[in-house]
């Protein structure tokens, strides 16, 4: 089965009817949701997600195995850092690839930066994670979060050939609870999740997506002491 990228013109195509939802701190669910602070940054940005995606991401954990749970890596995505990712990964293939057209350029970038106009996680809606056991340590998932295919020589992809049994048991696993709780995953990253955005339309048949280009969160203000 072939893969739909995020450059193909159906994503771009797919119209949005924006619901209005806010971005919504993960850390506002109370520590349900288990929050790494490597994609960190001073507004904490990364830590929002449309309250859609929330409700769902605490519904899939409720469905994962005992002593399991999600680990978020990074929600929304400012529009200029995504532009920035962008450019950044296509300048690295550009150089290793003089003989591609922009065109090919593109869709080869497409599967590890999506294009800024029509990226999930500036629309608040997808989000990238992994699981954890009981005492927080991450699960052998065959790569690590955020490899390029050029790094994991493809392992990167949801369904890798040549991963381990425990790999891809975790992977399985991971799949599972998410699609139950109405995720899309975006075969070339196995951490990459979202609803609402217009990949999970095209994937699942709707004709609108509910999330358009996020505003960017408030920037964190460290809690007074008590005077």
């Amino acid at each position: 089965m072939s893969i739909v990228l995020m450059s193909d013109p159906r994503v771009a195509a797919i119209p949005v009817a924006e619901n209005g939802e806010p971005l919504t701190n993960v850390r506002a669910v109370g520590g349900e949701l288990l929050l790494d602070d490597r994609r960190s940054d001073p507004a904490y940005a990364f830590a929002h997600l449309r309250s859609g995606v929330l409700d769902r991401l605490l519904h899939a954990q409720s469905l994962l195995p005992d002593g399991l749970r999600l680990l978020v890596i990074e929600g929304f995505r400012p529009p200029a850092l995504q532009q920035r990712y962008f450019e950044e990964y296509a300048a690295e293939l550009r150089a290793a690839n003089t003989d591609w057209s922009a065109k090919e350029l593109r869709t080869q970038a497409s599967r590890y930066v999506s294009p800024p106009e029509i990226a999930p996680h500036s629309a608040g809606a997808a989000v990238d994670l992994t699981l954890v056991n009981a005492d927080g340590t991450e699960l052998d998932m065959g790569t690590r979060v955020n490899a390029s295919p050029e790094e994991s020589a493809g392992g990167c992809y949801t369904l890798a050939d040549g991963l381990s049994h425990q790999a891809r048991l975790h992977r399985a696993t991971l799949s599972r609870a998410l699609t139950d709780a109405g995720l899309v995953n975006y075969p070339t990253e196995w951490w990459h999740w979202s609803f609402g955005d217009r990949y999970w339309a095209l994937m699942t048949g709707k004709p609108e997506a509910l999330y358009g280009p996020a505003s960017q969160p408030p920037p964190i203000v460290p809690e007074q002491p008590d005077q």
